[in-house]
């Protein structure tokens, strides 16, 4: 019976000390944590997108209740949860332009010339491995859908052309559809860059159009008709320097012959007019 005792005071004994113990440590090692961060936490989309920069929403709330960064930085929720986040922290909303990826090709299935046909894993990074896809532009997008795969926040579905269309206002600029096409086609921009090239064939003339009937010829006409030199061709391509004061419009689009450089207007690509965008090109050049 005296050593049933004895274990019972023993086992009592160790739990006070570790509990002592505990609590000391508690006391003296505890990390303090602003209890709003998990407020802002909790009213935030919780995508974990990191299109504000930052590697999750608990970051940026962490941030946003130190007073470093603004709640307007947030593209992703919408304008309600932002005033309510900056009431609760007594701050200004601040702004943060919304991000999204824009798809640097307009060729796709009719467009794009075919050299063979492509039989294997349904995956882009694996068709460009074999050969390039098949496809006489060794730039263009091959069309298997990697991007849609990739988008978790399902911003991006391919079209009848087998283009991905991104709808901008599920767009999260997350980035996974720019890691994930094998052609480096998507890139992430300001919504209100509105003039895009969909074109990535560093080629010119004849030789562009022969291998797809939407491809930049290097004509020099978007360059021409763009305020000052916000427009200047290097390599083939239009290039469009947003830094300038001015800014290329809707007129830039008119004069190219391959509808190559798009007017977009925050959408990623016009699928109500894709196809009639050569009899509108054709009647504004007449």
């Amino acid at each position: 019976m005296s050593e049933v005792l004895t274990a019972i005071v023993i086992m009592t004994g160790l739990g006070l000390f570790f509990a002592v113990v505990l609590a000391v440590a508690d006391h003296y090692l505890r990390v303090w944590e602003d209890p709003r961060i998990g407020k802002v936490t909790d009213l935030l989309p919780g995508n974990n997108c990191g299109a504000c920069g930052q590697p999750g929403c608990a970051a940026f709330s962490e941030r946003v209740v130190a007073g470093e960064i603004e709640p307007g930085k947030c593209t992703v929720a919408d304008g309600g949860t932002l005033e309510e986040i900056a009431n609760f922290l007594g701050v200004d909303v601040g702004g943060g332009e919304q991000i999204v990826a824009r798809l640097q090709c307009g060729g796709g299935k009719g467009r794009v010339r075919n050299l063979a046909a492509y039989q294997g894993m349904d995956s882009c990074r694996a068709a460009a491995i074999v050969d390039g896809g098949g496809q006489a532009c060794s730039w263009g997008c091959l069309g298997l859908s990697d991007c849609a795969v990739a988008c978790t926040f399902k911003a991006i579905h391919m079209n009848e052309r087998a283009l991905p269309v991104v709808t901008p206002d599920l767009c999260t600029a997350c980035g996974d559809c720019v890691e994930a096409c094998p052609k480096g086609l998507f890139v992430l921009q300001p919504i209100s860059q509105t003039v895009i090239v969909q074109c990535s064939a560093p080629l010119e003339g004849d030789d562009a159009r022969a291998m797809c009937s939407a491809a930049c010829d290097a004509c020099g006409r978007c360059a021409a008709d763009a305020p000052g030199d916000t427009i200047m061709m290097k390599g083939g391509l239009p290039i469009i320097d947003w830094e300038q004061e001015e800014r290329p419009g809707q007129e830039v689009t008119w004069r190219c012959p391959t509808g190559a450089i798009q007017w977009v207007d925050g959408a990623q690509f016009r699928e109500d007019v894709e196809d009639n965008w050569e009899d509108e090109a054709w009647r504004l050049r007449a």
